[in-house]
């Protein structure tokens, strides 16, 4: 079991005064940015590539390929390489939505996942692996199955793994990674050793919107790489397979709420300062893409929807969109303020109050200011399709 489980709770220890402490001296700001020469993701290459794709036949491979001719191509990245793909399941109903699949809406499509990995392969890749958190007691193979993916075609393409990483999964230790500088809320997490026993990261997303964090892209991907185990509302326990709740807002956490502290490892004092999910989300997003840096970013735009990210929030309206678009960078910043600017929101790097960001904080622009990246367009190096002709309007409504 992990060394912060079973603290003292609260009495009236150092944690629960230097809390109080961090609410005066911070302001609810949550901390000042890290220096960004400490950051190790590749800031400089904001070069993104955008490929018109309409559709998830034989012309996606061909729209991908054009995505990595664009950028240079992909073999020296990945030549001989261990590639892990965090693809985005948002949980384990895959009933048809909006009358099109999952993988036509709201989730990863599994022919994006196959093209990519046989690009991969053919770029030299040595070994590629799957992962992601979910909420099921099962092999991650299991899952994609359920949600449509042809799990043996996959393998028969090369030397490809499955790892859903909400706890141990097959390791018997968590990695450490530590965020560069002083971070904002964390100064480290612990991770699947799928995260850290890896040459490359790729994020593979859907072009969404998002209830708390506006946009849900390539850096928004990663806020499900914390395991279930140590970061969601059933830890700590290895049988965990509820959400992060209590990392947006600190539900249910004190003594009253529950048996145990909520203690994730590598939270800083300030994570304990009460606050919305419109805070801390967008903060907590730099933090994981600090530690654990995106070295390949793609944005399914083929076919997405907007409004909502899915089904899940009723309130809001969720429409089937078709901006027909692949978006692939080396910068997950860039990359990921281009897929906003092709949702029709023209400057990405916006403070909160302004669509997309209305109610939240602009994470493109904390993680800007911690050193990760740009987000302002100006800077960034678009290649292929312009942003002008590919620009959505179905977005923001």
């Amino acid at each position: 079991m992990h060394k912060n489980v079973y603290r003292e709770v609260f009495s009236c220890n150092r944690r629960e005064f230097l809390r109080w402490s961090a609410v005066v001296a911070a302001g609810l700001s949550f901390g000042p940015v890290r220096a960004a020469e400490l950051v190790s993701a590749k800031t400089g290459n904001a070069k993104v590539a955008i490929v018109s794709c309409r559709d998830y036949g034989m012309e996606l491979q061909t729209a991908l390929a054009r995505c990595f001719d664009f950028l240079g191509g992909i073999s020296g990245l990945v030549k001989h390489k261990t590639v892990t793909i965090k693809v985005n399941l948002t949980g384990s109903s895959f009933k048809p939505t909006l009358g099109h699949s999952v993988g036509e809406t709201y989730m990863t499509h599994p022919a994006t996942a196959h093209a990519l990995v046989t690009a991969l392969f053919k770029a030299g890749a040595r070994r590629v692996r799957f992962v992601e958190s979910t909420n099921l007691h099962q092999p991650l193979e299991q899952t994609l199955q359920a949600a449509g993916w042809d799990v043996k075609a996959l393998q028969a393409a090369g030397n490809v793994e499955f790892e859903d990483t909400r706890n141990l999964g097959r390791s018997r230790d968590y990695a450490e990674m530590k965020v560069p500088g002083t971070g904002y809320l964390f100064s480290q997490f612990e991770f699947n050793r799928s995260y850290a026993d890896t040459d490359v990261m790729i994020s593979l997303c859907k072009l969404k919107e998002h209830a708390t964090t506006g946009v849900t892209l390539t850096m928004k991907n990663l806020f499900g790489i914390t395991p279930n185990a140590l970061y969601g509302d059933e830890a700590p326990g290895e049988n965990a397979t509820q959400g992060r709740g209590k990392l947006h807002d600190l539900k249910g956490f004190g003594p009253r709420q529950s048996t145990l502290p909520f203690d994730p490892p590598g939270a800083k004092e300030v994570f304990f300062v009460p606050g919305s999910g419109y805070q801390r989300v967008p903060r907590i997003i730099t933090d994981i893409c600090a530690a654990r840096p995106i070295h390949l970013g793609i944005i399914d735009g083929i076919t997405s929807t907007s409004g909502s990210e899915g089904p899940w929030i009723p309130e809001l309206p969720m429409r089937f969109t078709t901006p027909g678009v692949l978006i692939a960078g080396l910068n997950p910043v860039a990359t990921d303020a281009v897929g906003t600017a092709v949702m029709g929101f023209t400057n990405p790097r916006v403070s909160q109050g302004v669509a997309p960001f209305a109610k939240c904080e602009n994470h493109l622009l904390l993680a800007e200011q911690a050193g990760l990246g740009t987000a302002d367009l100006a800077k960034i190096e678009v290649i292929g399709q312009s942003i002008d002709t590919v620009r959505s309007r179905q977005y923001g409504q």
